[in-house]
């Protein structure tokens, strides 16, 4: 039997780490600093899955009946 996927369930939402321009860009249009955005441990099963590593933000997007797509954000840290 072969290793399960969870990044390729349908019901589980796109992940991606973001560039260090874009993490400038997103800091500049919230006015935060990456460590005020939610947590993500570097042991999550999805921060292991996309390789992301303390420091790096990771890009959220849902699917969502009402506004079409959701977009969230994490900040990986130890753990």
């Amino acid at each position: 039997m072969g290793k399960f996927d969870l990044l390729k369930h349908e019901l589980v939402p796109q992940f991606r780490i973001m560039t260090k321009e874009e993490i400038e860009q997103l800091r500049k249009n919230l006015g935060v600093r990456k460590e005020d955005l939610p947590w993500m441990l570097k042991s999550d099963p999805v921060s292991k899955a996309i390789g992301a590593k303390p420091g790096d933000v990771v890009e959220i997007i849902r699917k969502s009946p009402v506004a079409g797509r959701s977009v969230a954000y994490r900040y990986v840290v130890p753990g």
